[in-house]
């Protein structure tokens, strides 16, 4: 992308005969957006023209379907593309299509503007073809900033706000574009008069460190601490270094949410890993015998893997004062930034010794749980273990990896195996935990870091749901990328295992081989048909130096790998229900019984001989 950044002339102002879509285009590259996820279509012609003028410094990233673009949106934020995300799509069916996209960066607190078109103003209350309540539809998943643009003098205020409110709030926020309307003339300058507004593209800024008072009442209560955990989430992202900081001081062990999986450096033996029903034991076992929590930047919702209420101590951190509290009886909450806080909160603790027999223990436990977690990954399966997928991808992933998981038994393996180190990133559907984000979040970190490889991991399921679509962007894009690798693994097991596993432990119901059961497809010839590199991984013989191949080659690769459906998710505290329910499941004559019989026993030893 090239030339003036504000796609204005010299003299600052806008190109002659320049429309209201020109207008839009030139106000939000002020803001930093200048790559659009989307698919056109003729409610956004004046949208797609204007970036078409625009194109020495705007980019339009055309995906396979609008779902993509929202979802791309989002992690384009995620990865470090930009400062705000934004989705471009037609009215209508694509302005449907692009919810749950949007909805995810809702959920997970990324900065979007979703520009979407609608029928002429002319026309709007006759039925016209593709018309829809566009801000009726669009309330909730925009409820903090939405407005339909209908004249050329408010392009200048509504994209601001827009703008604005996405960043201040981390959200959400949509601009409904009538077709005629982008055509028109443009306002770049409203008249100095009533009824009219004249607003700045510079952005907010935002209170980042707590008052000291609150400080010292914050370190009065961790400072008593004998048994400190932190739970850190994705606020934490880019304070790396004072969360290593204040867990030394501390000496503290550290869990982490699957969204801020890249802000600790999962090789520490104070690490313990992911939290939750993916999580580990040594999790687990710190958040149930400590007597301190400090919570940086995460919300995580399952209350059952907080301490028990009345055992610890809790204080919070985040910049947003409205989520203090929600998880836990916190005593303190830190409103701010987590970088800038955790430097303040360090300072205010001043010197001290750290217990260190607490920080031991947690070591042990957890290199006690990576050696079980070993044993489990190279246990036999049929035909492929794929925990061994896993596992040996930790060990090959280049320092500068991203990686882009989707929702299933992937998740699961990457927040039991894949210990993402400094430097890398990394990220999912972290809140509305849907299926098909893995392939639009490679694609849009790819996009923001074309320089950098990158590996996306999916089950079958979500490579049939959008994935097997958006490999012919990829098609489209690769040889447009300084670095051509994108690795894409497909666990292939002909079943949606997550849901099967789900309904086994909390229905008490076996495997519903009609809702389940998905077909079998050869996503590696696939590949090789849109002129990319396909590998079959069919046997155990054939995982050793499988990385180390498809992260050297001169092109995207798809790993399509026959894993065994009936490998075992074990959550790091098997309750008595749960045992009770998939016992059920399998006594009713779950179709899988012999295969999970077969793989339990020793999945079972391996998992929970193993903690410390």
């Amino acid at each position: 992308m090239r030339g003036n950044q504000d796609g204005r002339g010299a003299n600052g102002r806008l190109r002659r005969n320049a429309t209201v879509a020109d207008h839009i285009v030139a106000r939000l590259a002020q803001w930093g957006v200048h790559r659009y996820f989307g698919f056109p279509g003729d409610g956004i012609n004046g949208m797609t023209s204007a970036l078409q003028r625009a194109e020495d410094h705007t980019e339009f990233i055309q995906v396979r379907h609008e779902e993509t673009a929202g979802f791309a949106a989002g992690a384009h934020v995620k990865y470090g593309g930009g400062p705000i995300g934004c989705a471009l799509v037609t009215s209508g069916p694509g302005a449907i299509h692009l919810l749950n996209g949007l909805y995810d960066a809702k959920l997970d607190h990324q900065p979007v503007v979703a520009l979407v078109g609608n029928t002429a103003l002319t026309a709007e209350g006759g039925g016209y073809y593709q018309e829809v309540d566009l801000l009726a539809l669009y309330k909730d998943v925009a409820s903090d900033f939405l407005a339909q643009l209908d004249h050329p003098s408010q392009v200048r205020h509504l994209v601001d706000r827009a703008c604005r409110t996405a960043l201040a709030r981390r959200t959400v926020t949509a601009l409904v574009l009538p077709l005629d309307v982008q055509d028109e003339p443009a306002v770049p300058d409203p008249p100095h008069a009533h009824g009219y507004y004249h607003t700045s593209a510079v952005p907010s800024s935002a209170t980042t460190v707590p008052p000291e008072a609150d400080l010292r009442r914050a370190a009065e209560v961790l400072r008593g601490g004998e048994r400190v955990a932190m739970l850190v989430g994705q606020g934490a992202l880019g304070a790396e270094e004072e969360v290593r900081l204040i867990a030394d001081r501390l000496g503290a062990g550290v869990a982490v949410a699957l969204l801020g999986f890249a802000a600790v450096d999962h090789r520490e033996p104070w690490v313990t890993g992911a939290i939750g029903l993916l999580g580990t034991r040594p999790s687990w076992q710190m958040m149930q015998e400590c007597d301190t929590l400090l919570i940086v930047g995460s919300n995580m919702p399952y209350s059952e893997f907080y301490p028990p209420e009345g055992r610890a101590r809790a204080v919070q951190i985040d910049v947003d004062g409205t989520r203090m509290g929600l998880r836990y009886p916190t005593e303190v909450n830190l409103t701010g930034d987590a970088g800038p806080t955790l430097r303040a909160l360090r300072a205010a603790l001043g010197t001290g010794a750290a217990p260190t027999r607490w920080r031991a223990a947690i070591g042990e436990a957890t290199s006690a749980w990576r050696a079980g977690q070993r044993e489990l990954a190279e246990q036999a399966a049929r035909p492929v273990n794929p925990q061994l997928l896993f596992h040996t991808l930790d060990e090959s992933l280049p320092d500068d990896a991203m990686l882009a998981v989707d929702c299933g038994t992937a998740t699961a393996w990457y927040a039991r195996h894949v210990r993402v180190r400094p430097g890398m990133l990394a990220s999912l559907s972290g809140t509305l935990l849907s299926m098909g984000g893995g392939m639009p979040y490679a694609l849009s970190a790819k996009f923001a870091h074309p320089d950098r490889p990158v590996v996306a991991l999916l089950g079958d399921g979500a490579m049939q749901m959008n994935g097997v679509n958006e490999l012919i962007t990829v098609a489209k894009y690769w040889r447009q990328w300084a670095d051509p690798r994108f690795v894409i693994l497909v666990l292939n097991n002909r079943e949606l295992a997550f849901v099967s596993w789900e309904q086994r432990s909390t229905e008490g119901s076996p495997m519903f081989p009609d809702s389940q059961d998905v077909p079998d497809v050869a996503y590696h010839h696939w590949a090789e048909v849109l002129g990319l590199r396909g590998e079959l991984v069919d046997s155990p013989d054939q995982v050793p130096g499988l990385w180390d191949r498809v992260l050297t080659a001169d092109r995207p690769v798809v790993v399509n790998a026959m894993v065994d459906a009936a490998e075992l998710m074990l959550p790091p505290h098997f309750t008595v229900d749960q045992a009770r329910k998939t016992a059920a499941a399998i006594l009713r004559g779950d179709t899988d019984r012999s295969e999970i019989i077969r793989r339990g026993l020793p999945a079972t030893i391996a998992t929970y001989r193993h903690h410390g």
